[in-house]
């Protein structure tokens, strides 16, 4: 049975929450704000958190930060904030996905499972380490390499740049990569795999204008034109 810590100072949401998830078979724990939470984290690691951003205290994020040097537990963001740049900062620090409020608790389900149905580890019949010129992908260990230095990705980025870096040359509608690396019916606007393009090309020194690992293919998507090594 997978475990779910569900973060919300809200007792009416954890509530709702709780129910959908026992139901599809989920064990479900609780805390109403950052400290509770992360003393769960310690003492009772979870699969998943589901974690509010806006909490009394600690806020959410800061919670993420602190969560990750302690568990790679997988992360969704819940937020009632649309402002792209809040979501930027949550997935920056290592959140797997996030959920909007109001949302539906069904979505919210559909997401957690797609998000366990990640591997963290390499998949079946890969290569174990992908190289190319200035970047090596080790799908094992998860690690990334630039030049020579290591690189910090959040889980979904990594499996952004895997996915792409694992076909070069194959140009990949936003549709395509939102099945490939979301898992899942998404729900929201297509241009949150942009938003994630942006900040990959950001943290791997890729400039869209002159771009050495991912291009865009206007009207269409994104490719891998990274050379092999």
């Amino acid at each position: 049975m997978r475990k779910v810590l569900v973060v919300d100072d809200e007792p009416h949401i954890r509530t709702v929450l709780r129910g959908y998830l026992k139901a599809d078979g989920f064990e479900v724990v609780e805390a109403a704000d950052g400290e509770a939470a992360l003393q769960l984290v310690r003492c009772d690691p979870p699969d998943l958190v589901l974690l509010d951003v806006m909490l009394p205290g600690i806020d959410g994020l800061e919670v993420l930060r602190r969560l990750r040097t302690m568990s790679d537990a997988y992360v969704i963001l819940v937020t009632a904030r649309a402002e792209e740049v809040d979501k930027l900062v949550g997935l920056g620090v290592g959140a797997d996905d996030y959920v909007t409020k109001p949302f539906s608790p069904r979505e919210v389900i559909a997401r957690v499972k797609a998000v366990l149905r990640r591997d963290r580890g390499g998949r079946a019949g890969e290569e174990a380490v992908l190289r190319f010129r200035g970047l090596s992908i080790d799908l094992a260990a998860r690690e990334v390499q630039s030049d020579g230095a290591s690189v910090a990705l959040s889980s979904l980025e990594f499996d952004l740049l895997a996915a792409l870096a694992g076909a070069p040359g194959r140009v990949f509608s936003r549709a395509q990569l939102l099945e490939r690396v979301w898992g899942y019916d998404f729900y929201g606007d297509e241009r949150v795999v942009d938003v994630h393009i942006r900040s990959l090309r950001s943290r791997l020194g890729d400039p869209a204008a002159e771009p050495r690992l991912i291009a865009t293919v206007r009207g269409v998507g994104y490719k891998f034109v990274g050379s092999p090594r």
